[in-house]
């Protein structure tokens, strides 16, 4: 084996070399060819030792991590062969993976102009799936926090109804840490270093681009939920997460596709199957549309105003933050702003963000790709054009904001255009999808009615 990286891109198998486990730390290792080893650790604080009887569940939950997480390494050189070292793979899981890389890179592949469908294929034995047992984790739920308006308003439906449950996330942002305090949950906070070669990899002009990164966080809950004792992990991804960015060359493009329905059910199944079928995966906010979202978020009162934020630019790896909690310029802010508009005084609204967003013609752009007018809607975690035209409708009613640039603009220029029966806010802010929320939380589902 040589130990010296090279370039990834002109490798010819990506391998999943290994994973273990010791003292509440995961190492993941990958390689490229015979190349050396990339290896990632992920630090679970606290961790008491694996219970008994749950030692074959947080196995195969370690493996379904080794092999999710590698898509962060296999997108750097996209070889055309993977290899899965040690037992191998069964057939439903290998359609679960092929599916994971796959979508869950659509937006990667368009944005560099590649072509993944002929690369990804897991090795498989050819045997169906067995079922995993159950193993007695304790009805409590993990929530995962991600700082903004959608963790909020779940950790709420879910302490409505008095639910035992614990506030947890992966990384270290400060922001998130002090949203999660502020729900007055126990909390969770897991580590997650990855392979420095990883990053020496970009620096010699490795692919690089978006991944599924929900895929990831979901993978490192499903080990923390055996190992700490929780039988459901609980999103907060809404309806709208689930609907196609553009399509490409005859496949969808969804940025969110790791945070949509397809994602969910497929990795719900997975885990039941073959990790523990008293262990639940699901979003408890899958019904709703974003609009109702901010809705409900905008009804909590300002307890959380002044510590929530969605502007992704407080959540980089690399790269430089806002110095406030809100850039003003990324395609999350101007979603945000816009949604919460309709359901929040305007100078309330104004004091969160600092500015007004609507009121800035250079913005028009940003906003038309939001509204899917002249362009398709941004790469980034927000809701359907639909649901955005609703939002700018509803505000161009209000004399508030009938004089601010875009709202203006949208009623001069944009509104003429569009059909004004399908303009209504109401039929937004009405639930409307499939879920898998187990019925022990649907007190909790019920609660955002």
């Amino acid at each position: 084996m040589t130990t010296t990286l090279a370039d990834p891109r002109e490798s010819q198998r990506f391998r999943f070399v290994s994973h273990r486990y010791a003292d509440g730390v995961a190492e993941l290792a990958y390689a490229f060819d015979d190349g050396p080893e990339l290896v990632e650790r992920i630090t679970f604080p606290g961790a008491p030792a694996i219970p008994a009887g749950r030692e074959a569940a947080f196995a195969a939950a370690l493996r379904l991590l080794h092999l999710v997480a590698g898509v962060s390494y296999y997108k750097a050189g996209i070889p055309p062969s993977l290899v899965v070292e040690g037992e191998p793979l069964d057939e439903e899981g290998a359609a679960m993976f092929d599916a994971l890389y796959l979508h869950g890179l659509a937006e990667f592949a368009y944005r560099n102009r590649l072509d993944l469908r002929s690369r990804i294929r897991f090795p498989h034995n050819g045997v169906k799936t067995g079922s995993a047992p159950a193993i007695g984790l304790p009805k409590r739920s993990l929530l995962p926090i991600g700082g903004g308006k959608d963790s909020v308003v779940a950790v709420e439906a879910v302490k409505s109804i008095g639910a035992d449950a614990t506030a947890t996330w992966v990384g270290n942002s400060p922001l998130i840490a002090e949203c999660a305090a502020r729900t007055g949950l126990s909390t969770l906070n897991i580590s997650r270093e990855l392979a420095p070669g990883l990053f020496e990899l970009n620096r010699m002009g490795a692919w690089n681009g978006h991944i599924p990164v929900t895929a990831i966080n979901s993978a490192i809950l499903v080990v923390a939920a055996v190992l700490y004792g929780y039988d459901s992990i609980v999103f907060a991804n809404e309806r709208s997460a689930s609907v196609a960015t553009l399509e490409y060359e005859g496949q969808e493009v969804n940025h969110q596709w790791s945070t949509g329905f397809g994602f969910e059910k497929t990795f719900h199944d997975y885990v039941h199957s073959h990790v523990a079928a008293d262990l639940d995966y699901c979003s408890l906010l899958r019904p709703w549309s974003e609009l109702a979202v901010t809705s409900a978020f905008a009804r909590l009162g300002s307890e959380y105003f002044n510590v929530f934020s969605s502007c992704n630019r407080n959540f980089r790896i690399l790269g430089p933050k806002p110095a406030d909690r809100w850039c003003g310029q990324c395609p999350k802010c101007h979603f945000v702003f816009l949604a919460l508009a309709p359901f929040m005084p305007k100078p309330r609204l104004l004091q969160i963000f600092g500015r007004n967003l609507l009121d800035d013609i250079d913005l028009a752009e940003a906003f038309d790709a939001l509204l899917e007018y002249r362009d398709h809607k941004p790469f980034e975690c927000v809701g359907e054009g639909a649901e955005a035209r609703a939002a700018l409708y509803a505000l161009s009613n209000r004399p508030e904001w009938q004089e601010d640039a875009l709202v203006a603009r949208f009623r001069s220029e944009i509104l003429p255009q569009l059909d004004v029966s399908e303009l209504a806010l109401e039929p937004w802010l009405k639930p409307g999808a499939s879920h898998l929320v187990p019925s022990r939380l649907l007190g909790a589902l019920d609660a955002l009615g």
